[in-house]
């Protein structure tokens, strides 16, 4: 989402050198772009739909690097500029717009910045350019091959495996903690970033450290009745015991003919586990697990949740690689910040579906669609080759620090440009190899909002866990039912 969905926030952080004023420069233009939609642009242009955070790279003044001059370098013909179109950072309003220009078959713009976790019900509507049939041999190949396979999935025709999208960067779930306070407590997380612990572990870890700090939280996350808690924050808790929304990973893409497990126990576990957390005298909380929580994390998205651990009030807080730029630097945790992928409860050995159990990581990230309706489209093609290319993926991550699709260039970036994130290079190559995606179908906006309502009712305790779960069972399989009456007809 980026804020994903999931995802990140909207937030600019410079590289190499200050981007502030080609950041203000950019935005100005992109605006300007916005109200006209690209009448009259000089021949050459393409516009590219993006929030602030990746317009402010886009562009620079002089000599300074940019993810411009980052394509030309790639072999972008140099007639070709890339405009941005700025759109808002929240996920579900950039889907509307997007879905609002598509269905009117109105471009500029041009590509499309879009959400892996609503790319999928546009490839379904025929609204996006198939790349299979028209982009580059290279550029196809560096897809297919180098890039992360989590992110690519949500890129293709779920029927015809054909690409419809290049990955512009993935997102991962990220659990950060203090090392300090919980060394301090009498814990060792020394093996925690390549082998997390168990909830139960992390759990003790954590309120042990609250007692012996001063800190006022123990752990904190995202729990509002948002597309954030259906996509990645509750599908990491669920997958890390074992549970999924529709079975295992192979029913992530296709609806209608699916089975409807999120009332199994390994799912209403996982509620009682954050009821536990959130409410440590709940009798629908699980036994063995103190309140680490608080109440307050059911209203909570990523900003409000970072917040409280950023300013050294809290143990933990999940959230995304944006959070270890905020919180890693020298200037605020250094090296006493960990950060890991999720605890787990279930091993994957002892799952009852694929591709759950275990360490998990919520999968976020953006694509880039080349739209059916843009007059530009060979130059707009032009633009997702070079976006493919090793060297642009390393300047958008040192620039912005958005992780390169092609996650193993991340041992490549110059830690000096990439700042704290340089600590944890083989956490973010773990969250790859862990990334849980959401299961996008044309369908997932409708789903989502179910999961979302109910899991929350359930965190927050007007509803039992298993009552929740059930009510939310009923209504997913009425949706599937839908979905593949329609398919019939």
């Amino acid at each position: 989402m980026g804020r994903d969905t999931a995802g990140r926030r909207d937030r600019f952080r410079p590289g190499r050198r200050s981007f502030l004023k080609a950041a203000s420069a950019s935005t100005a233009g992109a605006i300007a772009v916005t109200g006209c939609l690209g009448r009259g642009r000089e021949p050459g242009t393409v516009v590219m739909t993006a929030a602030s955070d990746v317009a402010g790279i886009m562009h620079s003044d002089g000599d300074d690097p940019s993810i411009q001059q980052a394509l030309w370098d790639a072999g972008l013909d140099e007639d070709i500029r890339v405009e941005v179109q700025t759109v808002v950072s929240d996920s579900v309003q950039r889907m509307q717009e997007a879905q609002a220009a598509l269905q009117a078959g109105r471009a500029p713009p041009d590509i499309h910045m879009m959400d892996s976790g609503w790319t999928i019900p546009f490839i379904l509507r025929e609204q996006t350019t198939n790349l299979s049939e028209h982009l580059g041999d290279e550029a196809l190949s560096r897809v297919e091959e180098d890039y992360s396979e989590a992110i690519v999935e949500t890129a293709r025709h779920p029927g015809t495996d054909d690409l419809h999208a290049v990955p512009l960067f993935p997102d991962f779930g990220l659990m950060l903690y203090r090392q300090d306070l919980i060394e301090d407590a009498g814990h060792d997380t020394s093996g925690w970033a390549t082998d997390p612990p168990s909830w139960e572990e992390f759990a003790t870890a954590v309120d042990d450290a609250m007692s012996e700090s001063d800190v006022q939280y123990g752990f904190t996350t995202q729990g509002a009745a948002y597309e954030g808690l259906a996509c990645c924050t509750f599908n990491e808790v669920m997958t890390s015991w074992g549970g999924a929304y529709f079975g295992g990973v192979d029913n992530l893409f296709t609806a209608g003919d699916r089975p409807v497990t999120i009332d199994e126990e390994p799912a209403i576990d996982a509620i009682r586990m954050m009821r536990a957390f959130i409410n440590g005298d709940d009798p629908n909380g699980l036994d063995g697990y103190p309140e680490i929580c608080p109440s307050a994390v059911v209203q909570w998205t990523e900003q409000e949740s970072l917040n409280p651990f950023a300013a050294g009030d809290a143990v933990a807080n999940r959230n995304w690689p944006f959070a270890i730029a905020e919180t890693g630097g020298e200037d605020a945790f250094g090296e006493d910040l960990g950060v890991m992928t999720r605890p787990y409860a279930t091993a994957p050995e002892d799952a009852e579906y694929e591709g759950v159990g275990g360490s998990a990581a919520a999968l976020g990230g953006w694509n880039l669609v080349v739209s059916p309706f843009s007059e530009r489209s060979e130059e707009a093609l032009q633009v997702l080759e070079a976006f493919s290319d090793p060297e642009v993926q390393l300047t958008i991550y040192e620039l912005g620090g958005f992780l390169p699709p092609n996650v193993d260039l991340i041992e490549e970036a110059d830690p000096d440009e990439i700042g704290p994130s340089a600590r944890y290079t083989d956490v973010l190559l773990q969250a790859s190899e862990n990334a849980i995606p959401r299961p996008v179908t044309d369908v997932w906006p409708e789903q989502s909002a179910l999961i979302y309502q109910e899991v929350n009712a359930a965190y927050r305790g007007t509803k039992s866990p298993e009552g929740a779960m059930s009510d939310l069972a009923g209504r997913l399989e009425s949706s599937e039912t839908e979905v593949a009456e329609q398919n019939v007809d």
